[in-house]
């Protein structure tokens, strides 16, 4: 909301609140003098505004990032360019000689401005900016207009330096004088070049920007001499030295241009216009020696000043040596006033490369967008690596390049033979090889000559090596094909540090990524140093000896991954479409050799389809089922198998049930103890807890990332005691009760509920946990909330059902205290965003997770995670974790990167509208189950009484009570009526469960388990089939559990039925109740510990199941869990 001050300005609060702070010297005056003019708002009501003033390179990286990462359109940008273009790339200015049309320099076209929305950005060209008035929060420009504003981005660029011979308007005012800074100063330099006197030309200043401007005259028609005035003893000396720039001179001059080095003019020549309009026209320069250089046009190019000239007129702190003081978080000295780019100063430095703009461009992009849950990102010394094309000749510097110059001059040891074999001979024409090996670090070197003496100047990002640390060169140098090579090492040949490079500099990514992990992972080298240089060359430049996060284009921070998915993914078909989309080769345009290259080299990799049927009622994937299910819309078990089951009337089995029960889930979410979906369900998901040894069940509530109050706490522990109730921490940072019994289940879920808690779903093949460490909320290390990140994801995808569990961890920073690398996804916090790892996992076969993103905004993690786990829902096997999915998936990590990332399949929205439907259709399950009384019924052990009986004989460890040892081996019983003293025919129909207690339905199995005597037994509903009944023991784990399975196709037996007198009776045939109590009685089948100890065996593993005559029986095979997988529970 906006407020007027007293003299008609309106001002926005600023951060505290406080906008009656005192003024400085003169603000009263400044403020009359603009509460003429005419304030602009444009911004939609509840939208922060934020200015960017200029509209250069830096300008429109970073308005690009905010947009992209404003996901809560939190703000409204507004910029305003004093050039009447749209913003070009500076870097390729020279390439404007040759097509003279700026829209080809442009880095959006105009149909991108015009696609903005106008609520999110608004642009103003042939404005420029002139003063802040900081306090109230206006920025002013030359149209006389006041701009308001939130937080203001300077991104004001630079202009060119001067000698001190020549002052400010020197250029401005003397015809054939220029500088080269941007179109306005080309068009000049091309239209005075084409006046016929025009013929000789001159660039004052050797570096970049100077071989550049000389390379753009060269290649002028008119001009047919061009001289380059050098004060160093050779071009380059910022990047290069002595050895490498004296290759670089002689390069140049074999081409004709006149190279003046050590070298500085003492004044500009000049003469009067013969026009009579009193103006002087530039002739030469005088040298040292007095002698007059003669030239027609002369272009300086020998440095950069920041353009502060704004914040100057604003009383916002400047460095005397030039740029805009800022901060670690760019920001200036006055409040919400930020900094950005050329025109920026930080630790008194101000850098001339786009690379260091851009990257302040994203940490700005950054802290006003994602530091809600991460810790702001500051600024670090940038990466000054450099790769350009400069008078023809081919120029790299990386790393810290002139490390060596801070030691004394070293022995060259000759090593030409490293790659020769004992008897191999010496090939004496080939280029040697040197390696400086002086271990010294004294830094008093004393140069031999004012030339090394002015190369030996260190890089802004020097990496002093420590006392500990010498470093060693490895140099080549080729005279004949112009080939220079240094690469600096750490003493020990574990670590590359920097070098140069010239001629031959395909080697330049690989070098850059290379240094960086060094820097980053501390990660050694794998291969010796001398590989670097005498290593087999392959033809071409194709980069496939390059990691996916290699960086290939260092202006815009493009890695050779980005570029493979987007070709592979067929996003970019041709070179511009790839330069739209990933911006790689718009700023300086030297990478675009190796861009081109792995362009080309790229094909789709050839796969092969699997086509396994999900068992033999469904004769597909559980892949394509998942698909026919989603796109016919079955939204039932007998709904799908009616469809597309291979018997129309099957009721599945112990593998189909499952799967179809988790499809049905992943896509609709319904409650799983829906009749028609409870048919489906395992024993775990069935009653909505993980059954234990003992037939009891586990209670495990949500502890999302770990996070618990003492009134949390308090209350399971209540609960544990209240019931008897074993607990322990988990592994995945939440606690476990043990020992619960069925009946009492809902009882406990009640009281649970009443305290906070909801289902941690334990049971199901969903999220398990998200584990987290404390990251910034406690930790010292943390650079971002790992447990408040935890707690939104566990939140999020709690409930989802999926082809397997998973789980995901997240660590505040990289020392990784929540093991995030080991879980389904992983995600740890850097100092620019997040690194998402996919496709780890424990278990049997443990996996490291995949790198699949790096240093992700905050805002992005989310919906990364999202496609992922719907994809994999989409397109898992059945019970296939996400390790194994990611292995066999056709092209793997990087294939998954290209569906995710770069939607390659087209199929983004389909997966976030996935996920989207799982997350606003949740419900706690047990909260549902709780409430309503029907579904509490099916909960009882018996369904025909209120007597409880135990499952096992239950025993104290370690002060708490768990369930008597099982024994070894499991050798099974196999029960036949002969055991029985009453024959069959003597046996009776007995009325054993009402209709209402079984509750049958047409649409899905039922079972329920009865007391009958001291024996438990089992009783199913199978539609259209009728009723059956079993024993409830299992024979081979002695548990008394077979109610709570999935009832599958073939059941035999005839033992229940309707009871022919009453339709809502279920009968029973059975023996009398002593007679089967003799043998089947759960007193009988108890595992007791006693009975171990008795037998002198282990009490921890050895038990041997005696059968009802004595026998030890082992007729029946063990497999599975349970010990057939035909009674799989």
């Amino acid at each position: 909301m906006s407020m007027s001050s007293p003299d008609g300005l309106a001002t926005l609060p600023r951060g505290s609140g406080d906008t009656g702070a005192a003024l400085r010297d003169g603000e009263t005056e400044t403020k009359t003098l603009f509460s003429q003019r005419e304030i602009v708002d444009e911004a939609p009501a509840g939208r922060k505004i934020i200015f960017v003033a200029g509209l250069g390179m830096v300008g429109i990286a970073f308005i690009e990032k905010l947009l992209n990462l404003d996901e809560q359109q939190k703000y409204f940008i507004v910029t305003c360019g004093e050039e009447r273009h749209f913003a070009y790339n500076r870097v390729g200015l020279t390439e404007y000689f040759e097509h003279r049309n700026v829209e080809n320099l442009y880095l959006n076209p105009p149909s991108w401005y015009a696609a903005q929305q106008p609520d999110r950005m608004a642009y103003h060209l042939s404005e420029r900016v002139t003063s802040l008035s900081p306090s109230s929060h206006l920025v002013h420009t030359d149209k006389g207009r006041s701009f308001r504003y939130h937080k203001c981005i300077l991104a004001t660029g630079s202009h060119a330096d001067l000698p001190p011979y020549v002052s400010a308007d020197k250029p401005e005012n003397t015809r054939g004088v220029f500088v080269y800074r941007n179109i306005a100063d080309l068009d000049a330099i091309i239209s005075y070049a084409e006046k016929p006197e025009i013929q000789r030309a001159t660039v004052v200043g050797g570096g970049l920007l100077g071989l550049e401007a000389a390379k753009a005259v060269y290649d002028l028609p008119t001009i047919s001499h061009v001289s380059i005035i050098n004060r160093q003893a050779y071009p380059l000396s910022r990047q290069l030295d002595a050895e490498a720039g004296e290759m670089v001179l002689h390069k140049i001059e074999a081409m004709g241009v006149q190279v003046l080095t050590s070298c500085t003019p003492t004044r500009q020549v000049t003469r009067l216009a013969e026009d009579g309009s009193g103006e002087e026209v530039f002739t030469g320069f005088e040298l040292q020696d007095g002698s007059i250089h003669e030239a027609d046009l002369v272009i300086y190019a020998i440095g950069i000043k920041p353009r502060d000239d704004v914040a100057r007129e604003s009383g916002i702190e400047c460095h005397a040596r030039g740029g805009i003081v800022v901060a670690n978080d760019l920001g200036t000295s006055e409040e919400d006033v930020y900094a950005i780019g050329e025109c920026a100063s930080w630790n008194g430095n101000f850098y001339g490369l786009i690379a260091p703009g851009i990257e302040m461009a994203d940490i700005l992009a950054f802290n006003l967008t994602q530091t809600d849950t991460h810790a702001p990102r500051i600024m670090n010394a940038p990466d000054l690596s450099t790769k350009l094309k400069l008078m023809g000749v081919d120029v790299a510097s990386f790393g810290d390049f002139f490390a060596d110059k801070r030691i004394p001059a070293s022995k060259i040891q000759d090593l030409s033979k490293l790659t020769k074999t004992e008897n191999e001979p010496v090939d004496k024409a080939r280029p040697a090889i040197l390696i400086s090996t002086d271990e010294s670090t004294s830094a008093t070197a004393k140069p031999n000559d004012a030339a090394s003496a002015t190369a030996a100047k260190p890089s802004r990002r020097s990496r002093a090596p420590g006392k500990d640390e010498p470093i060693k060169c490895l140099v080549y140098k080729d005279p004949f094909s112009a080939t220079y090579k240094k690469y600096i090492f750490t003493a020990d040949g574990k670590y590359l540090l920097g070098g140069m490079m010239l001629g031959d500099v395909s080697d330049f990514v690989k070098l850059v990524a290379i240094v960086k992990k060094k820097a980053s992972l501390n990660k050694t080298l794998e291969i010796p140093p001398s590989q670097f240089i005498v290593g087999s060359k392959k033809e071409g430049e194709e980069g496939n000896d390059l990691d996916d996060d290699a960086q290939v284009c260092s202006c815009h921070n493009v890695s050779k991954g980005t570029i493979v998915q987007c070709v592979k993914g067929g996003v970019c078909t041709t070179i511009p479409e790839l330069k739209t989309k990933t911006k790689v080769g718009t700023g300086c345009g030297g990478c675009m050799p190796l861009v081109t290259s792995i362009f080309n080299a790229e094909m789709k990799k050839a796969g092969h389809k699997l086509n396994t049927s999900l068992c033999p009622h469904f004769a597909m994937s559980r892949v394509d089922l998942f698909n026919v299910v989603k796109v016919k819309q079955l939204r039932t078990f007998p709904d799908i198998m009616a469809a597309v089951g291979v018997n129309k009337e099957s009721i599945g089995c112990e593998t189909c049930k499952p799967a179809v029960g988790s499809i049905l889930s992943s896509l609709y979410n319904e409650h799983v103890m829906k009749p028609v979906h409870h048919q489906n369900q395992d024993t775990n998901d069935k009653f909505l807890a993980n059954i234990q040894r003992n037939g009891t069940f586990s209670v495990i509530p949500r502890i999302a990332a770990g996070e618990i109050t003492p009134e949390g706490l308090i209350a399971i522990g209540q609960v544990a005691k209240k019931y008897g109730l074993y607990t322990k921490i988990t592994g995945g940072q939440r606690i476990d009760m043990f020992g619960a019994k069925k009946e009492d289940l809902p009882d406990i879920w009640e009281q649970l509920n009443e305290a906070g808690f909801e289902s941690g779903h334990g049971y199901g093949k969903s999220l398990r946990t998200v584990k987290s460490c404390v990251g910034t909320t406690w930790c010292r290390f943390g650079v971002g909330d790992s447990v408040g990140l935890a707690v939104q994801l566990e939140n999020r995808y709690r409930g989802v059902r999926s082809p397997h569990k998973f789980k995901g961890g997240v660590s505040g920073c990289v020392r990784e205290c929540a093991e995030a690398q080991g879980k389904d996804f992983g995600i740890i916090a850097t100092d620019k965003g997040w690194n998402i790892f996919l496709g780890g996992n424990g278990g049997a076969t443990p996996r490291h997770a995949d790198l699949f993103a790096r240093d992700v905004p905050p805002s992005k993690v989310v919906r990364i995670i999202d496609r992922f786990l719907a994809y994999y829902i989409m397109t898992a096997d059945k019970l296939q974790r996400t390790a194994r999915w990611i292995e066999n998936m056709d092209g793997g990590i990087e294939k998954l990167r290209k569906v995710i990332l770069e939607d390659e399949l087209g199929i983004c929205k389909d997966l976030d509208a996935l996920m989207d439907n799982l997350v606003d259709t949740y419900e706690d399950e047990w909260a549902t189950v709780v409430k309503d009384p029907i579904r509490r019924k099916q909960f009882r052990q018996f369904v025909n009484t209120d007597q409880r009986q135990e499952q096992s004989e239950l025993i104290v460890e370690r002060g708490q009570k768990r369930p008597a040892d099982w024994p070894k081996e499991f050798p099974s019983v196999k029960f036949t009526p002969d055991q029985l003293v009453t024959p069959k025919a003597e046996w009776k129909w007995v009325t054993l469960v009402t209709k209402s207690d079984l509750m049958p339905t047409e649409s899905g199995t039922t079972s329920a388990a009865v007391k009958y005597g001291n024996t438990q037994l089992a009783v199913y509903h199978v539609p259209k089939r009728g009723y059956f009944a079993t024993q409830q023991m299992c024979p081979h784990k002695r548990a008394f559990v077979l109610a709570h399975g999935i009832i599958a196709d073939s059941p035999k037996g005839d033992l229940a039925r309707e009871d022919s007198t009453s339709n809502s009776n279920i009968q029973v045939l059975l023996p009398p109740e002593h007679d089967i109590d003799a043998v089947l009685g759960t007193e009988k089948w108890l595992v007791r510990q006693a009975e171990s100890e008795a037998l002198g065996l282990n009490a921890a593993t050895q038990i041997d199941v005696v059968g009802p005559k004595g026998e030890v029986t082992t007729d029946v095979a063990c497999g599975g869990a349970c010990g057939d997988s035909k009674l799989e529970w």
